[in-house]
């Protein structure tokens, strides 16, 4: 049962519940105290020491269900069974043909113990032998769904089927019946496994293709993601988001010291003769972060827009000062919404205000300077999502000089490939005069590598 729960853990991962080596620990303590009869108390107590949420719990029920569930090996009687009953001699008496059956379904002696298991139909017996080759066969080790055959074969290989092809030979010699028989069950096993490797390919495979299809998304252009997709680019960048949370979180778990400071240990101890009793550290300054980041949420990077919010929101739980404002004609500050509610709340409400509009990064820079110009300092991030692309409009990169004068640095974040740069109403090389930093951010994996970089500068 141990090595039953260690691939219950791993298929669980593959769920995306997170269970690390103390949870797992917990966890078969919790099973030792409990017990394996009662099917639902092992179910509740994997769940209360598992997961940590309500999304988990629902993973982890379903894989708990799809992982205890044991494929049923097909009962496989002759069909003509049946008839031979209804045709029986009706002067023949029941005793006679009780006797007559059970001396059938007594298999015969000299056969190999699969052939013997499969005769006897006794289905504990072979649900039992199947789970032991599947552990044999390491089918938790399955990954794709061209795998099947191979771990099929593995799996009946190590239950004895070659012995059982040398009885089917020998049957079918003396006794084409019974070998028949032994072929329809031989049929049914096989169907077993397949419903047992089907279940392994959905149990352990799923985290392999869940990365595999995340690993396409994350390279795949943002302005570009069809309509099917984009649910799930957005869990995507939540679990960007998520990752940008667990490793930059506000509240540090711990305060690094720093170095020691040989010589002011030295000079503080001086009356206990140099006995270390009060330490000295060198602690590294670091600048209180803050951001500032201003979105184009116009109809030209609607598609976009989505996303880069989404990080937005990540934004405001990983770093303590953020300010955030969007814009397409005109530049309204959206922090509190982003503080106050949920992601899709937040971008709904958000872009029933601002969004979708024509694009006109002279007028939203001229909103920001005559209304937001004061939340700059000589201490802030500023971060500009867009295509920067203005319609022809005058771009006021007169103000984006004044915006990077005010601040610690520029940061430009453009979904557009660079070859699109200053081409066409794209001011983009004017405005990166002025930036420190200029990204180009088509794909999900860009944009968290980029916005992992700014988090990193503060911590």
């Amino acid at each position: 049962m141990r090595e039953n729960l260690h691939r219950f853990f791993r298929a669980a991962r593959g769920a995306g519940v997170h269970v690390s080596p103390a949870e797992s620990i917990d966890a078969m303590r919790a099973v030792a105290q409990v017990g394996l009869t009662d099917r639902a108390i092992l179910r509740d107590a994997l769940l209360l020491t598992l997961a940590k949420s309500q999304d988990e719990k629902l993973a982890l029920g379903d894989c708990f269900d799809l992982f205890f569930s044991q494929p049923e090996p097909r009962q496989d009687q002759p069909e003509a069974d049946d008839s031979d009953d209804a045709s029986q001699d009706p002067d023949q008496s029941p005793s006679a043909s009780s006797a007559s059956d059970a001396g059938e379904a007594q298999p015969p002696e000299g056969l190999g113990p699969l052939a013997q298991m499969l005769m006897s139909q006794d289905r504990n017996a072979i649900s039992a032998a199947i789970a032991s080759a599947a552990g044999a066969a390491s089918l938790s080790d399955i990954r794709y769904s061209t795998q099947r055959g191979i771990f099929s074969s593995r799996i009946l290989d190590a239950m004895g089927l070659q012995r059982l092809r040398d009885d089917l030979d020998e049957l079918t010699a003396t006794n084409p019946a019974l070998a028949e028989r032994l072929r329809a069950a031989l049929d049914g096993l096989r169907e077993a496994v397949r419903d047992t490797v089907s279940q392994g390919l959905a149990l352990y495979a799923r985290e392999e293709a869940e990365n595999l299809r995340n690993e396409i998304l994350r390279n795949a252009p943002l302005a570009r993601i069809e309509r099917r997709q984009v649910a799930e680019m957005r869990a995507l960048i939540r679990q960007i988001a998520r990752r940008l949370r667990e490793r930059y979180s506000k509240p540090r778990k711990r305060q690094r010291r720093g170095h020691l400071d040989v010589r002011r240990t030295l000079r503080r101890n001086a009356a206990w003769g140099g006995v270390p009793f009060l330490t000295a550290w060198k602690r590294k300054h670091r600048d209180r972060p803050k951001i500032v980041a201003i979105c184009d949420v116009s109809g030209s990077v609607a598609q976009v827009s989505d996303f880069f919010l989404l990080l937005i929101h990540s934004l405001h739980e990983v770093v303590d000062d953020v300010h955030s404002f969007a814009f397409s004609s005109h530049l309204i500050e959206v922090s509190e919404i982003l503080e106050k509610k949920s992601p899709e709340e937040a971008m709904a409400e958000i872009m029933s205000k601002v969004g979708f509009g024509s694009s006109d990064y002279g007028s939203s820079l001229v909103d920001f300077e005559h209304d937001f110009m004061s939340t700059l300092t000589p201490q802030t991030t500023v971060i500009v999502l867009g295509d920067a692309r203005s319609n022809n409009l005058d771009p006021r990169a007169d103000i984006l000089r004044r915006i990077s004068e005010r601040s610690k640095r520029l940061v430009w974040l453009n979904p557009e490939g660079r070859l699109a740069w200053g081409f066409g109403d794209s001011e983009m090389p004017r405005y990166a005069t002025f930036c420190s930093v200029v990204r180009q951010c088509a794909t999900a994996q860009q944009l968290e590598r980029a916005v992992s970089d700014i988090v990193a500068t503060y911590q």
